[in-house]
């Protein structure tokens, strides 16, 4: 079975096919989790700099999920916009849905794991540096 899932934060974007889910021991399941996760072609080891970081969030995902012995086949995931932290987050997003929705896997718990986070950079406004930021005011 395949699952697919769309993920967004910020300006970053997330597509992610994986096919069916294998159980393995508990021992195996941290060396093999992250074999079979490309990231735009790559190893999720070589795209992120700290992609421990990135396995240990896509791991807490399936275990919300009752999902603590599964792991999943193939994981190809394309990825754009936005920063490192951003895409991540993304992808995060979008193995959630891709298990809610197409693997009709309920959540074991009620986190916001499924919602959105809409906040965006707020664009710069003119006679300011910055969003907000004005230049500094000079008495004399």
């Amino acid at each position: 079975m395949k699952y697919f899932g769309l993920g967004r934060r910020k300006s970053a974007v997330a597509h992610i096919v994986f096919s069916g889910l294998t159980k393995v021991t508990a021992k195996d399941y941290e060396s093999l989790f992250d074999e079979n996760i490309f990231i735009n072609t790559q190893k999720i080891q070589d795209y992120f700099q700290n992609g421990s970081h990135v396995l240990h969030h896509i791991q807490q995902v399936f275990k919300l999920f009752g999902l603590y012995e599964h792991r999943p086949l193939n994981m190809h995931i394309t990825v754009y916009g936005g920063g490192l932290t951003a895409q991540k987050e993304a992808i995060c997003l979008a193995i959630a849905r891709a298990l809610s929705k197409n693997g009709g896997f309920p959540l074991q718990k009620k986190p916001n794991i499924l919602t959105q986070d809409s906040r965006k950079k707020e664009r710069k406004k003119y006679g300011l540096k910055k969003s907000r930021k004005a230049p500094q005011y000079s008495k004399r």
